[in-house]
């Protein structure tokens, strides 16, 4: 059974509510302060693409044929890739700038697409991210464990209760605190990997 994030009409019908209600801002942020190479993770049906400027050179992947197909609806002229975060198919620091919104919350192995990201990342790149993360509220985030298998159901692979933050941490990232805004559960910030990524071939 598929989930929202794999019926692109219904996903696409759902970010227009949330970015009425302060998503928009959200997005121009994150693609904002993206500086030359960049790499979208998990572009979805694109609705980031138009919103880069003439200064990046972008590369969006998305694992989804469906979605994919809307976005270079949307962005005829971008590079996109159908690809996982889990295994990008890109030499190692090609990328001044990597880009996640998002997508997270529902890649299947966070571990393993976190180190992908810093193998990719050129030494002093930047990852910017927004994501929902696990509630601080102890009765909220019970709320969410408890839901969680119904949640991923009925979304199709998101896990609404991850300490996304506390992963980008543990890959070796330092979130920089001045980049940093919280709503409820969301999160959005720019980080830099504490180290320079191994070098190596994908």
């Amino acid at each position: 059974m598929r989930g929202v994030e794999q019926i692109p009409w219904l996903y696409d019908a759902w970010c227009s509510v949330a970015e009425r209600f302060g998503l928009r801002r959200w997005r121009e942020w994150l693609v904002g302060g993206a500086r030359g190479r960049t790499l979208e993770i998990g572009c979805g049906t694109g609705r980031n693409l138009p919103l880069y400027s003439g200064g990046s050179r972008v590369v969006a992947i998305e694992p989804w044929a469906a979605a994919l197909a809307r976005a270079r609806r949307r962005a005829p002229s971008a590079v996109l890739v159908q690809a996982s975060a889990e295994a990008l198919p890109f030499r190692a620091s090609v990328f001044d700038t990597v880009v996640s919104g998002l997508v997270f919350c529902s890649v299947a192995d966070v571990a393993t697409g976190l180190a992908e990201v810093r193998r990719v990342l050129r030494p002093h790149g930047t990852l910017r991210m927004i994501e929902h993360v696990r509630a601080t509220q102890p009765w909220k985030a019970r709320f969410q464990d408890r839901f969680e298998r119904a949640w991923i159901r009925c979304t199709g692979g998101c896990h609404w209760n991850r300490d996304t933050e506390g992963a980008v941490r543990r890959a070796g990232f330092a979130i920089d605190p001045a980049t940093l805004r919280a709503r409820g559960e969301m999160r959005r910030f720019a980080a830099k990997a504490l180290t320079p990524p191994p070098t190596m071939e994908p």
